[in-house]
């Protein structure tokens, strides 16, 4: 019989402490339901951009986090035994440590939000926000990385076994130091790497760059590798080392304004001037011409042609890339229909004498 009370009071005992759980995840719950109500009504009248960054971060997290408080608060008033509340705080400290780890990721977001909505990129000059997107970028997921690590160490080191275990390690660290430098060494190369390329930028996110003879845009630097989003959308993928080590096109390092040329190979008899007249009349005609720099040379004679250089400027790569197949194709629209005679062709001549005297022997 007192067996029977002894375990009907131990089911009553688990019943009320869930219940105690239960409402405190209830009351977190609400009090973080209610912040944020409140903010989003503050947001419809006011709506300063950092209180909404915030607000559109923080919500999940703190929807997890404010519950686990409330629950840490009641722990102690809890009827269970020291077994169950030890397992039970255990479990706590762990969600507290992976919601406030997850708290500090989000806050990242907001830092890069802050930086984008100050500075936008979507403009024609835009190196100086270039430079700071890239330098965020790559630190963004340098403070992610190490908030994980250390929220990973921190759970890890909470238990027993695993804290015996590193101290074991430790005794051994320099062996284990020689070996995981060895085994690390290219990960540690390219996180060096890295950090060249954000602090003295040779490549930024958005730069134009001719890389591996493929012409495209910086999409994305990661820790590890960047991301090239060519011009025909496919993406070629280089690891962070080849930036350091090879030589590589930056079209937009010192501006975003460009130098076009268009090639063109004629005849001896084509009219320089008159060709020159047409490339400046084409110029004036478009758009894509930003006034500063035009000019049509003859560059290189050789055997069969002469090469005529068209130079000419725009304000950015796309617009070059633009401009030059425009006057490519003008030009040689208007040599094939003015001079056709002076399109590239291969001379044969043939002495008639000569083949008088053949035929007379024959």
């Amino acid at each position: 019989m007192d067996k029977k009370i002894a375990y009907v009071r131990h089911l009553d005992e688990i019943a009320i402490g869930l219940a105690i759980l239960a409402v405190a995840v209830l009351v977190g719950t609400l009090v973080k339901y209610i912040i944020f109500r409140l903010l989003h009504l503050y947001n419809r009248h006011d709506n300063p951009y950092l209180v909404r960054s915030l607000t559109d971060n923080l919500n999940r997290p703190l929807g997890f986090f404010v519950p686990l408080l409330f629950v840490s608060i009641v722990l102690t008033g809890l009827p269970f035994s020291e077994k169950q509340l030890f397992v039970i705080r255990r479990i706590t400290e762990i969600l507290d440590i992976i919601a406030f780890a997850w708290i500090l990721v989000k806050l990242t977001d907001v830092a890069r939000d802050l930086v984008q909505h100050q500075y936008a990129i979507d403009k024609t000059d835009n190196i100086r926000e270039r430079k700071l997107y890239t330098q965020l970028t790559f630190l963004k997921r340098l403070a992610v990385t190490i908030i994980i690590l250390i929220a990973t160490a921190l759970i890890l080191l909470s238990f027993d076994a695993v804290r015996k275990l590193g101290t074991g390690l430790l005794t051994s660290a320099g062996v284990a130091g020689i070996v995981v430098g060895f085994a690390a060494q290219r990960s540690i190369a390219n996180l060096l790497a890295g950090l060249q390329l954000a602090f003295t930028q040779p490549i930024r996110i958005d730069d134009v760059l001719v890389v591996e003879g493929e012409f495209g845009r910086v999409e994305e630097i990661t820790m590890t590798y960047v991301v090239l989003r060519l011009w025909d959308n496919r993406r070629l993928i280089l690891p962070l080392n080849y930036f350091i080590e090879k030589p590589f096109q930056n079209w937009t390092r010192t501006g975003s304004d460009i130098l076009a040329t268009v090639y063109l190979y004629t005849d001896y008899t084509v009219p320089v001037d008159a060709v020159r007249e047409e490339f400046n009349r084409i110029l004036a005609g478009t758009e894509l011409w930003d006034k500063r720099v035009s000019g049509l040379q003859v560059t290189d004679s050789k055997e069969r042609t002469l090469e005529l250089r068209a130079l000419m400027s725009a304000n950015s790569s796309g617009l070059a890339w633009d401009l030059r197949c425009l006057v490519r194709e003008k030009l040689v629209l208007f040599i094939q229909q003015n001079y056709p005679g002076a399109l590239p062709k291969t001379r044969s001549e043939f002495v008639v004498e000569k083949l008088h005297a053949i035929a007379e022997v024959s």
